[in-house]
């Protein structure tokens, strides 16, 4: 399978590329310093002292002085967040009767983590979705509803588990993987259209089709779920198979077109062998120009490039040293042998910051065993290639390594970008509906907006029906697997009673202007002869936003 994306060297954005390195290094910086392991005892102290019981950080408005501010947020345990830095006490504490300065490092910083998320997606997961549909003769439809899925929807299914066996958070994870799922189907599918309107792009008509009614029936099967209000083990665990079920019946299509010999469009495989792995260059005439020109010109290309290689480190290195990238124009054995070592060390760091109160010696079994497992990978990635060339066998298994660790980063990048917008829904008062159903929402889907967009801008007609169908499966694997595997593990953990689901009146809202979107695209697009428009884009721009206009201003109790 060819996706013939464009992937020729994008232009050079020194000053950008500058800005963000420099940023990230004074932010980062400042963070460390702002949250020093001082700080952090002095907040445990307080923590023990005060016994605060406000879990979601919301009286922090009640205080006017910035002081007493800050040292409601020291106090409190939900103010501490959930990602790396407490954004609150850098907010209230650092920037302190600045609040100018402090919206300005966190938006600075939110600048910071989108780049580096955009950067992650288009540099390793799209190149490892596609190298792995290649190697395993995946259709775009087939990888549009597994790989795609499976790496963007990583972050929800975490999020939606952990809310639902956590007390008191199921309702949260309910309206985020609904609010997910609704910002990727609507708004993420106009994006996706508006932008490739001009080059008249066709979808498969059959799958979408295909995608959109089984969506509307998960969908159906969800509001009965919240109409009883409860679910025991074994419809929880019938709901989650439905995912399967859905993976079977594109399989069978695919293998029954494929037999037929009607399979132009999802297999419209180009005769020309494009290498997959290198980029693809235009041929230029070469220009003339003088000599001493030439050489002085190199001399100072190479000194900036030199000063952006070195700046760019702290952003590049630690992902180049983890993530396996056997790109012929990127290959690096010194890189590929770290990259085998270090990538089950940091699975094994981010495992154990998962769970609470990890004792030590699970923590200590973690961490010997990924040591030994990384030693014996990078023994056997010294062994096994060369200095001159990435590896030309047994490519599965670095590239499946290059898939699990994009996925790793992206979720540590969207965990801490998640981290980061709650802190703005707390500083600007922001309700946990709204909360959940935007902000988490719009964190947990950031990789969706962005890899479905590149792989439908770079990867030709067979990257947009890749993009499409991830956007209709993304939503599918969210809500069956984030949410049925949630269902499963909390109706387990009753059996053999049933599991009291918590809803609220919002949930049918919100999955009624799902229902809209998905019916709107469902009767344009078949008229639109299967081709993307902007009619087909402003429409479900439309419906998301008067939605969302409908929430805020519930939320602010207008209405």
């Amino acid at each position: 399978m060819d996706f013939h994306f464009s992937t020729s060297k994008p232009p050079n954005k020194p000053l950008f590329s500058l800005f963000i390195s420099l940023s990230f290094i004074l932010l980062l910086s400042l963070f460390l310093i702002s949250t020093s392991p001082k700080s952090q005892n002095h907040t445990r102290y307080l923590n023990q002292l005060l016994h605060s019981s406000d879990s979601n950080c919301t009286d922090v408005h009640k205080f006017v002085d910035y002081r007493a501010k800050c040292l409601y947020v020291k106090s409190n345990r939900g103010c501490l967040g959930k990602g790396y830095f407490n954004y609150l006490e850098i907010f209230y504490c650092t920037c302190g009767n600045l609040p100018t300065a402090g919206y300005s490092l966190l938006l600075l910083w939110l600048l910071v983590l989108f780049y580096v998320l955009g950067n992650t997606t288009s540099d390793y997961f799209c190149p490892s979705v596609e190298s792995l549909s290649r190697v395993l003769k995946l259709s775009p439809t087939i990888a549009g509803t597994t790989l795609l899925p499976l790496g963007n929807g990583a972050n929800d299914v975490f999020a939606s588990v952990i809310s639902f066996t956590r007390s008191g958070d199921a309702d949260v994870g309910l309206n985020s993987v609904l609010g997910g799922a609704f910002f990727v189907s609507c708004f993420v599918v106009g994006v996706v259209s508006i932008s490739i309107s001009s080059r008249k792009i066709k979808v498969d008509k059959p799958s979408f089709i295909r995608d959109v009614l089984f969506f509307l029936f998960v969908l159906f099967c969800v509001i009965m779920i919240t109409i009883f209000k409860w679910i025991n083990f074994w419809f929880a665990l019938c709901f989650f198979s439905l995912y399967f079920l859905y993976i079977a019946i594109v399989s069978f299509m695919q293998f029954f077109r494929n037999k037929t010999g009607r399979a132009e469009i999802l297999d419209g495989f180009s005769t020309i062998d494009v290498p997959l792995l290198t980029y693809i260059d235009e041929e230029k005439p070469p220009v003339s120009a003088p000599k001493s020109n030439v050489n002085q010109d190199s001399r100072t290309c190479n000194y900036l490039n030199l000063c952006l290689y070195v700046l760019e480190l702290p952003l590049s290195l630690p992902r180049r040293l983890t993530i396996p990238d056997i790109r012929e124009e990127k290959w690096s054995k010194p890189f590929a042998v770290s990259s085998a070592t270090l990538a089950p060390i940091l699975i094994a760091i981010l495992c154990n910051t998962l769970p609470e109160n990890v004792d030590s010696k699970t923590e200590l079994a973690v961490y010997s065993s990924s040591i030994l497992v990384g030693i014996i990978l990078g023994f056997l990635a010294f062994y096994s290639t060369k200095k001159s060339g990435p590896p030309k066998r047994f490519l599965f298994p670095w590239l499946a390594g290059c898939f699990v660790m994009s996925i790793t980063w992206t979720y540590i990048l969207v965990e801490e970008l998640v981290s980061l917008l709650v802190a703005f829904g707390t500083i600007l008062g922001i309700s946990p509906s709204i909360l959940g159903l935007t902000v988490l929402a719009w964190g947990n889907s950031v990789g969706d907006l962005i890899s479905n967009s590149t792989m439908a801008l770079k990867g030709g007609s067979d990257g947009a029906q890749v993009a499409i169908s991830g956007c209709y499966a993304g939503p599918l694997f969210n809500t069956l697997v984030g949410l049925g595997l949630s269902l499963v593990f909390a109706s387990f953990r009753e059996y053999p009673s049933g599991y009291a689901v918590p809803t609220n009146p919002d949930v049918y809202e919100t999955v009624g202007f799902l229902m809209g979107g998905l019916l709107w695209a469902l009767v344009i697009l078949p008229k639109r002869n299967m081709q993307l428009d902007k009619s087909l884009g402003i429409g479900l721009l439309a419906i998301y936003f008067c939605f969302l206009f409908l929430r805020i201003v519930k939320g602010l109790g207008l209405i």
